[in-house]
């Protein structure tokens, strides 16, 4: 057996996933269709292909004491000059993300790893293209909102077309959505 490149993220829902998706090609980011619209947990990461019944195990272990949690977009951000990537911003569950991805990263899991750059959750929807069309991204989508219950993550594995697929699903063990930090309480939302 050999290595194989994995990642592991939260997938925006449709109908936004796909039109984020859409968005981002037509910016000119040849990589749009090739990366499901997500919010990245464990970034690519190299692992030997027998470990991945362990990740499995322990993605699966994370996902049984997890809780879903509201989602909410609104404008966008940039990690420009340091990196070139123009984001939605998340503004309702980043701290759930951040909770999230340092649990699948425990330095003593199978899934442990450093980060080129302190976590920020986020969606991607332009990267490594020309500053005009980062511009572009930026401006076209400073009023896009989308909000939706996050019930899980996935485990995706990167083929040699670069194509990121989803291997697993995994969804939360809790069975409600907490009520909205700030708005009026609608009560519960039942996820299962």
């Amino acid at each position: 057996m050999g290595t194989v490149t994995i990642g592991v993220s939260i997938a925006v829902p449709e109908p936004h996933g796909s039109e984020l998706q859409q968005l981002r090609a037509g910016f000119g980011d040849a990589a749009a269709h090739g990366i499901p619209t997500h919010v990245t947990l464990l970034p690519p990461t190299e692992v030997d292909e027998a470990s991945l019944p362990a990740v499995e195990a322990h993605l699966a272990e994370v996902a049984a004491a997890g809780r879903a949690f509201p989602m909410r977009l609104s404008g966008t951000g940039t990690f420009r000059p340091v990196s070139p990537v123009v984001f939605v911003r998340i503004v309702e569950g980043a701290q759930a993300c951040t909770e999230l991805q340092q649990l699948v990263r425990d330095p003593a899991g199978p899934a442990a790893r450093e980060l080129q750059f302190p976590y920020h959750p986020h969606v991607t929807v332009a990267h490594g293209i020309d500053d005009a069309a980062m511009d572009r991204a930026f401006e076209a989508l400073a009023d896009y909102e989308a909000e939706w219950p996050c019930t899980g993550f996935g485990l995706y594995e990167q083929g040699a077309d670069g194509v990121w697929r989803k291997l697993r699903e995994f969804p939360f063990g809790g069975s409600v959505v907490p009520p909205q930090a700030g708005r009026a309480e609608r009560g519960s939302v039942p996820i299962r």
